[in-house]
């Protein structure tokens, strides 16, 4: 343990696995109180069970409310603080991509994207600033992507998604300055999650080979740089969007 958040009280969103899953860890590492948000009861309480039989000593909780319907997203909120004192860390990484092509998008799919990538984001944004607002300050980090910053080549609507990240986290910097609370995003390159670690290797090293550090991110890579945006090293650091992708240029 570094004791980085040591007193400090975390959610993550989108926290069940993968890269969120590698965040729940470090901010448990770092001597964060940190509350897991799934999509379902079922998977948070899943990956609650998990991470209690890997760090039995470590203070952690499981919510899964609809991160696209404010009012519980505020209910649920309102809970930790209730229920741990405060809530100084929100790590919006809940989200979703797709690489379907224009003309073969539904408009349901589309919408799909953008309700639960900005949306959702934006909801969990407002309710976590509520709160520091009132406890005078805190931190907001979202998970935005390397495709944010000159798009994709197929799959417009991830990448759209990712500028609006991009476009809220710098507003809300401005906005939520005053208030002491820091909001910046992580913008992670092809990172090995369950989805790519089953793809075979003719696909992985296509994409490996033009990354200029000669890998791909592991999840804790990114987890990484959310520990320290949410640390006090970042303390004068806001509307900032950090790219963790290996010098790759998309």
């Amino acid at each position: 343990m570094n004791n980085l958040l040591k007193g400090k009280v975390a959610v993550v969103t989108g926290g069940t696995r993968g890269i969120g899953y590698a965040i729940v860890k470090k901010y448990l590492e770092a001597g964060a109180i940190t509350v897991l948000c799934g999509s379902r009861e079922e998977t948070a309480m899943k990956a609650l069970e998990k991470i209690k039989a890997e760090m039995p000593e470590a203070q952690v909780d499981a919510i899964w409310p609809n991160l696209s319907d404010r009012s519980e997203v505020s209910a649920a909120f309102e809970g930790i603080k209730e229920r741990y004192g405060s809530l100084d860390i929100l790590a919006n990484n809940a989200g979703i991509s797709q690489n379907t092509p224009l003309f073969d998008y539904k408009d349901e799919d589309f919408d799909k994207i953008l309700n639960l990538n900005i949306k959702a984001l934006y909801a969990c944004s407002r309710a976590a600033a509520q709160i520091m607002k009132e406890q005078g300050g805190g931190v907001i980090i979202n998970t935005s992507s390397i495709v944010s910053f000159n798009g994709q080549g197929t799959g417009c609507g991830y990448p759209t998604s990712k500028f609006a990240v991009n476009g809220l986290t710098k507003s809300l910097s401005r906005e939520l300055g005053p208030y002491k609370i820091r909001v910046n995003a992580v913008a992670p390159g092809v990172t090995r999650t369950d989805m790519v670690a089953v793809l075979p290797d003719e696909m992985i090293q296509p994409i490996i080979k033009n990354i200029p550090m000669g890998r791909m991110a592991e999840p804790e890579d990114i987890a990484n740089a959310f520990l320290f945006l949410a640390s006090d090293l970042a303390s004068y650091i806001s509307g900032a969007i950090l790219p963790v992708a290996g010098a790759v240029v998309i």
